[in-house]
């Protein structure tokens, strides 16, 4: 996954705890900030959106 520009949020602590994010062409890709290395989840662009779109109106339920 060295091909695609992982970005990490602002607000991760300073240990770096957090997830990575990487959107090239085809989707989103999200991984382990402290396992670069370890598995990767792809996600098609729509099913993103709809998450995103869930958490920022609080209406995610599980």
């Amino acid at each position: 996954m060295t091909e695609v520009e992982w970005k990490k949020s602002s607000r991760s602590n300073a240990g770096g705890d957090c997830v990575e994010v990487a959107t090239p062409s085809q989707g989103v890709l999200v991984r382990d900030s402290k396992d670069q290395q370890g598995p990767v989840l792809h996600f098609a662009p729509t099913p993103w959106t709809h998450f995103l779109k869930t958490l920022r109106t609080g209406t995610l339920t599980a």
